[in-house]
């Protein structure tokens, strides 16, 4: 639902993956953003009224995102896609963060724009380990992307591990993204992804500083 700019560019990614989309919009014009190529169905009416989402196909539905310039319509729309018609991937659109966590306790997978934006610019700014790349919704477990420190580089992945308290997700690695193995040795240039803790980070961040402990 909602064919702006998030929705038309999500709608044609998706097409290009090659699955079946529609796209719900009150403004007949909005769907000249989807181009001549688009294949799907464009369905005119608004996102939470049941007959429309049925015009649309929502019982033929995986997942449902409801990504207008409205709080209040994506809220509603993705609740009857979850409770009415039992779609189980729901994604709203939220303006309000305060509102976008109570929604995300309630099981809607919220995107809340502007806490997003300001977040990526805080990454950017703040020392590392300031900020995270992803804090899940109870706050336990987060997500860090690291450069490797001069002083773990040659060591191993699994070495690093297992001082510092965290799991390496993946590395970034000459362009290309690989899953370390117990064998795996860190080099230089390597990006990081760490799983930690939060009760562990500054840890972790003690532990990427200082270098590996000798053995």
């Amino acid at each position: 639902m909602g064919c702006g700019r998030v929705g038309s560019t999500l709608a044609r990614s998706l097409e290009d993956r090659n699955h079946t989309v529609s796209v719900i919009d009150s403004e007949p014009d909005a769907f000249r953003r989807l181009g001549p190529s688009f294949n799907g169905d464009k369905v005119l009416g608004y996102g939470f009224d049941q007959a429309v989402l049925e015009k649309a196909g929502i019982r033929r539905a995986d997942a449902f995102a409801a990504v207008s310039s409205g709080d209040n319509s994506n809220i509603i729309a993705a609740r009857v896609a979850r409770e009415t018609f039992g779609i189980g991937q729901v994604v709203a659109r939220i303006y309000d963060p305060g509102r976008a966590e109570v929604y995300q306790r309630l099981g809607i997978t919220t995107v809340a724009t502007v806490k997003w934006t300001s977040d990526q610019v805080l990454r950017r700014l703040l020392p590392a380990g300031a900020e995270p790349d992803y804090r899940d919704p109870s706050g336990t477990i987060r997500l860090d992307q690291v450069p490797v420190p001069e002083a773990w580089v040659g060591h191993r992945t699994i070495h690093f591990q297992e001082q510092s308290r965290s799991r390496i997700a993946w590395i970034d690695r000459l362009g290309e993204g690989m899953l370390p193995n117990r064998d795996s040795v860190l080099q230089e240039g390597d990006l990081i992804h760490l799983v930690i803790r939060e009760e562990n980070a500054a840890h972790t961040y003690g532990v990427l500083k200082s270098g590996p402990e000798e053995s």
